[in-house]
């Protein structure tokens, strides 16, 4: 599933979602893991709602947003479109989170983790 990072450097969860001006993002599934690319953020209009709108879409093939920090609002945009985020509080390594959330993938992941390593492949089915 593809999961996006808020981070400055692609080695910390460091940033803010409404704040961050691009997002790591990764593949990762229970045994492999790879960094995908980075996904800039340019100016999408003038107030934060048109801001948190557009940064909710340009990651709406990814099934979870780590971020340090989140509103009530963005989160909501993100739940919106079947994305789970994810606020750490502090910066953590992204690398770590990965390889922890890679530990619970093998294991028995909860429930709203198993729907979003479903999410996106009833569309790609209907591709083929």
């Amino acid at each position: 599933m593809k999961i996006a990072f808020t981070s400055s450097s692609g080695e910390t969860i460091d940033q803010h979602f409404g704040q961050s001006d691009s997002f790591q993002v990764w593949e990762v599934g229970p045994d492999e893991a790879r960094f995908l690319e980075t996904v800039r953020v340019g100016e999408h209009g003038g107030d934060e709602e048109d801001r948190i709108g557009a940064r909710a879409k340009l990651l709406s093939d990814c099934a979870i947003v780590y971020t340090m920090q989140i509103g009530g609002p963005a989160a909501a945009k993100l739940v919106a479109l079947k994305i789970h985020p994810m606020k750490t509080n502090t910066e953590v390594s992204l690398q770590e989170t990965v390889e922890r959330l890679q530990e619970v993938l093998r294991g028995n992941p909860p429930p709203w983790l198993k729907k979003a390593m479903n999410k996106g492949q009833a569309a790609s089915f209907l591709e083929d």
